[in-house]
């Protein structure tokens, strides 16, 4: 049975596809980033709907055309291959509904995007920051089966090992829809190198996934950044420790909810290119300037919510990793897994596709289709 609300909602979408379809290829548009940008990304969007939509109303002529003959029809082979033509339609019509159903919900535009992440180490001293430490390494592996690039921004390392706090870029597609997860408390459970009576320690990280923000996402007047160089430390052969290729920049910004005037201040020592790393601290300072911005319509998400999956919390405690019991528990979804050796070794997708398969329930939900 067709859900007549559902064919309303999809009458018109052609007629604005095609306008859509035209006007991105209007010199004007294009010359207008953030309007071309944002009329790309629902192009896209339409296209997906539409072909969905061309998928569904094939199907319903098929069942129609089949439930016609099975009436009308009195030669048996007609009436066989009706049967089967109206057996094999009947049950994909209420999964495409559902497709649609979750294509025409407005997509994140932050989805498409980048991410960059920032992990540190939070109460349980040199545990916490091995911890940091083990899901930098998990966040790693994950990203290199999803064919994804990474590229670490800062650190700083914790004295027994792992970080007290690293932050890194990861570049692919669909980075951020995909990692926005990730974002919250994640608590330890286990015994730690150092002690010597065997107990069980808890200790905790938090980890933040932001969007990477593009040149046209926020307005950054350069002239007023100010710049210092230092040499860069660690290991990396002749040039570390000689030449200033390490960056600093300070940044007055208004906070538009608070009104308050607040110094970022930001290092960058990835490369040993200096303008490299101006351009990549001129990139987290967009991000972060683009993540302050977007905070409230985070929290405007969050509080519509009966259940948080990706608000953008990073206060939430999100996930326990309990080592003596070979456990994973995502609160969020009450979600286990016992295979913990596997989980903290990048095998994280399952984990994921439940939490987005959750919050497209929410947003099914709210948007009563």
């Amino acid at each position: 049975m067709a859900d007549n609300s559902l064919l309303a909602r999809l009458d018109g979408l052609d007629a604005r596809f095609e306008e859509v379809g035209t006007l991105i290829t209007d010199p004007a548009v294009i010359a207008d980033q953030k309007r071309y940008v944002r009329l790309t990304r629902e192009y896209r969007e339409l296209q997906r709907i539409l072909e969905a939509t061309h998928r569904y109303r094939a199907l319903l002529d098929s069942v129609e055309e089949s439930k016609l003959i099975l009436a009308s029809e009195q030669d048996e082979e007609m009436r066989l291959l009706a049967r089967e033509q109206l057996d094999a339609a009947t049950p994909q019509i209420p999964r495409l509904e559902e497709e649609i159903k979750l294509l025409l919900i407005p997509a994140d535009p932050d989805d498409a995007k980048n991410a960059v992440v920032e992990i540190r180490g939070g109460t349980g001293g040199d545990e916490a920051a091995l911890f940091a430490g083990d899901l930098f390494r998990m966040y790693q592996k994950y990203a290199e089966s999803k064919g994804w690039q990474l590229a670490v921004s800062s650190f700083s390392e914790g004295a027994a090992g792992g970080y007290k706090e690293i932050i890194f870029t990861l570049s692919g597609e669909g980075v951020y829809g995909t990692m926005k997860y990730e974002s919250g408390v994640h608590r330890v459970q286990r015994v730690p190198a150092t002690e010597t009576q065997g107990r069980v320690h808890t200790s905790a990280a938090t980890v933040a996934v932001l969007p990477e923000a593009q040149e046209f996402d926020v307005e950054i007047h350069e002239g007023e950044i100010k710049w210092d160089t230092f040499r860069s430390g660690g290991a990396g052969g002749q040039n570390v420790n000689k030449v200033e290729s390490g960056v600093r920049l300070r940044y007055n910004w208004k906070n538009p909810v608070s009104g308050v005037v607040e110094e970022i201040l930001i290092e960058c020592t990835e490369t040993r290119d200096q303008p490299k790393n101006k351009e990549r601290a001129l990139s987290r300072l967009r991000t972060f300037i683009y993540d302050k911005e977007h905070q409230k319509y985070l929290d405007d998400i969050a509080s519509r919510r009966k259940t948080m999956v990706s608000t953008g919390d990073r206060s939430a405690k999100i996930r326990t990793y309990n080592f003596p019991q070979g456990r994973m528990t995502d609160h969020r979804i009450n979600y286990t897994v016992y295979n913990l050796a596997a989980f903290i070794d990048g095998d994280i997708q399952e984990c994921i596709d439940r939490l987005t398969v959750a919050e497209n329930a929410e947003k099914l939900k709210a948007s009563e289709l």
